[in-house]
């Protein structure tokens, strides 16, 4: 049959390139359609866009600090429009290799707008493609909140954001989650006024209640304002009146509280909230239609779509079940210090019998020759198990992958204290804080 193939994808990030590839590999013929841009949020909108202006504001940082390490740079400054111009290169770049990579897989990209006629139909420009297999991959959207509903001039989404030419002076970012708190990072490094609002009882509160507390010290002294349970109340020309009261006149509003899924046109699929409901092997109401990465409603995070694209390929590929804990995947807030967490927080293990450690970076001789001295590592361990890790401290976003494989692994305290950690690092924090589920540290006074 003409158009006939083992795989159809629909959209074409993280989740959707990465089944492509695996499937590729498997043997199977697989067709990808992507309306916009090769590489999803992450790529166009998200991830790698933040990542490479949130690194200049890091290096602008550290610039202006260089005096303290016997560097002379002079007077210091930035132009915007350069780095505004360089996050469009990196991600220029970075399309066009992924292209190039998944079609030397022989996956054919159809770059249109596709819809579902039946459980194995896509339409695309006119054409009917017969897949046996089908994979939805269609990402995310910015939130609409009621009253704060984008404008692309004063009320800006994540979207939005990153359009900008040039910096305002005032911003106030609504919600602190990892968007908000990444931006309100890179806006304070430029020297911006920063004011963040936060509906909850404290800042970032997916996080274990320690990280929270540190960030509100780390905000604190970046000159960041901040205001938790509070909501915006109203706007009146510009003028923002929050719930407890407080005025503010921001130059804009990014609104950051949050994504919604894009649901795919053509069938009913049963609904959980706001996704697309799946089973354990994410499969959908239609059982050869699987919905990946945001659609699901299980973690908005890039590479928790990349493992679950994985796992649906092989279970289309071999009936491999699939087990998937979310917290497990590793939780990542990018800037300085880094934030990083994976497995249960101490909040999820009331209850239980459980060990906590924690352990400063300030006691580690790496993080005072480099003049990081602001975080912790804290482990958290039952039955001589790690289940939870927390880290505030530079390199968190690469610290964080040990604990991740310790807790996958399930290795035990002791086996894992068999393993040498290399001097000076801030992996030694890693040591340090296992080692002190025992009252052991040998890097912190007798208590």
């Amino acid at each position: 049959m003409e158009n006939l193939f083992d795989l159809g994808i629909i959209g074409g990030g993280p989740a959707g390139y990465s089944a492509a590839i695996r499937a590729a590999q498997k043997g199977l013929s697989v067709i990808l359609f992507e309306k916009n841009s090769m590489g999803g949020v992450c790529l166009n909108r998200g991830c790698i866009p933040t990542k490479t202006i949130l690194h200049c504001s890091d290096v602008y940082k550290s610039m202006k600090k260089a005096e303290k390490f016997g560097i002379n740079t002079g007077e210091i400054s930035y132009s915007y429009e350069k780095i505004f111009n360089r996050k469009n290169e990196v991600v220029e770049k970075l399309q066009k290799s992924l292209i190039k990579l998944v079609q030397s897989y022989g996956v054919l990209i159809i770059s249109a707008e596709a819809k579902l006629n039946a459980p194995d139909k896509i339409e695309a420009d006119g054409r009917i493609y017969n897949c046996k297999s089908i994979i939805l991959s269609t990402g995310s959207k910015p939130a609409k909140i009621k009253g704060l509903e984008a404008d692309g001039n004063f009320i800006l989404t994540s979207d939005d954001i990153l359009n900008l030419n040039n910096l305002p002076q005032n911003l106030l970012i609504i919600g602190s989650g990892a968007i908000g708190v990444e931006w309100a990072r890179i806006f304070s490094a430029f020297d911006c006024e920063v004011t963040v609002v936060e509906a909850a009882d404290r800042l970032l509160p997916a996080a274990d209640t320690d990280i929270s507390k540190r960030l509100e010290r780390l905000f604190k002294k970046s000159k960041i304002k901040f205001y938790t349970s509070a909501k915006v109340d109203s706007i009146d020309d510009r003028v923002v009146t929050l719930s407890n009261l407080q005025i503010l006149t921001p130059d804009i509003i990014l609104c950051a509280a949050g994504r919604e899924p894009v649901i795919p046109q053509g069938l009913d699929f049963e609904k959980d909230g706001r996704f697309i409901k799946v089973n354990e092997n994410f499969q959908t109401n239609f059982a050869n239609i699987y919905a990946l990465g945001d659609l699901n409603g299980k973690l908005q995070l890039a590479h928790s779509a990349v493992h679950q694209a994985l796992g649906v390929v092989d279970y289309i590929t071999e009936k491999k079940e699939i087990h998937f804990d979310k917290t497990r995947v590793p939780s990542v807030i990018y800037g300085t210090p880094e934030i990083a967490w994976v497995g249960k927080t101490e909040e999820m293990l009331q209850g239980c019998e459980y060990k906590v450690s924690i352990f400063p970076v300030s006691a580690l001789g790496k993080a005072f020759a480099d003049d990081e001295i602001d975080g912790f590592v804290k482990v958290l361990s039952v039955a001589g198990k790690i289940v939870g890790a927390h880290v505030v401290c530079p390199e968190a976003s690469s610290l964080i992958h040990q604990f991740a494989l310790m807790i996958d692994n399930c290795l035990k305290t002791d086996e894992i204290l068999n393993t040498v950690f290399a001097h000076p690092t801030y992996s030694e924090a890693i040591f340090e804080a296992i080692l002190g589920l025992d009252n052991m540290s040998l890097s912190l006074p007798r208590l």
